[in-house]
């Protein structure tokens, strides 16, 4: 195959080819007829021989450099506008697509928490569901503005699932049994606490609520039992952004303890977003406008799915 660069000038590409391209994930260099390609990975993972075919496209295709993206993407840099529709084709091959931008559902970010030893859910299988559903799901629904979705396995929040659209983040939320606090004078779980969230305060362990993130380090540290069970669950937050402006989500008042209930509540999000956000502008700005108090009313509440077909017709 010839894949010699035609000399063309950027002047020489029409506006409206570089947006077109820009939607199947090719970004135009500026100042050049280059194209930098997004290849979408599966929360940052790809298999050994898919990133051998990126390689390889890269030096066919590109200049022969891959770089990562903030949202895990693969980036081959520098491909020639007339080359855009070939590399899609040898991608493809390899089971590999490009895109990745506009005002649509982003690429999914998820930590490592399925192997990390503070992991407190399975984060690959929760993102993979959420790519599915929504990114492949959702590929054709236009929404106001970009939507980000990040998954975090515990509350180190490596991935800033608050500064997500919508993030979401594993709990370990302990039980307490105060029959068998004995008041120790130098408590295990208020010296494993990594924020300083549990004190014993008149012969009895008291841990703030405000403060305790239900990261789960404490449960089983206390040798007389009381503090040995826990339940698993998520933390689902809400308007995170970061960028030229930042905004900190916030998170919804419920722990939720079913994957089910949390897919439903990103599904709820996106819906609401498409519902009442203002062509232009971000997910926390629609909150912004309308109130937290009534966007955590919509997501607790199944009124958005009932009118599913509705909104996304509309």
């Amino acid at each position: 195959m010839d894949i010699t660069p035609t000399p063309l000038g950027p002047a020489t590409i029409p506006a409206d080819e570089v947006k077109r391209v820009k939607a199947l994930g090719f970004l135009h260099r500026k100042g050049t007829d280059r194209f930098n390609c997004r290849v979408i990975t599966r929360n940052g993972k790809v298999t050994a021989e898919q990133l051998k075919r990126i390689t390889e496209a890269a030096v066919k295709f590109g200049n022969g450099e891959v770089s990562m993206t903030t949202r895990l993407t693969m980036e081959i840099q520098g491909i020639p506008y007339e080359n855009i529709d070939a590399i899609r084709t040898f991608l493809a091959e390899g089971d590999l697509e490009t895109g990745g931008t506009g005002a649509k559902i982003r690429p999914v970010v998820c930590c490592k928490g399925t192997t990390c030893q503070y992991g407190l859910l399975d984060s690959y299988d929760l993102a993979n569901e959420i790519h599915e559903r929504f990114f492949k799901g959702y590929h054709s629904v236009t929404l106001p503005h970009k939507f980000k979705i990040a998954v975090g396995g515990c509350p180190n929040n490596c991935v800033k699932p608050n500064l997500n659209d919508v993030g979401i983040v594993g709990q370990r939320v302990p039980d307490f049994d105060p029959d068998k606090c004995r008041g120790c004078g130098k408590c295990r779980i208020e010296a494993v606490c990594p924020v300083n969230a549990a004190h014993v305060v008149d012969g009895k362990l008291s841990v703030d609520p405000e403060v305790c993130t239900h990261c789960g380090r404490c449960v089983g540290k206390c040798p007389f039992h009381a503090r040995d069970n826990a339940t698993y669950g998520y933390r689902v937050y809400i308007g995170g952004r970061w960028g030229k402006k930042i905004a900190q989500g916030l998170p919804l008042k419920k722990t939720f303890t079913s994957k089910e209930e949390v897919l439903d509540v990103v599904e709820k999000a996106i819906l609401l977003f498409r519902d009442q956000g203002i062509r232009g502008e971000r997910f926390s700005d629609t909150i912004s406008r309308i109130g937290f108090d009534c966007a955590q009313a919509y997501l607790l509440d199944n009124e958005l799915l009932e009118r599913k077909s509705q909104i996304l017709t509309d």
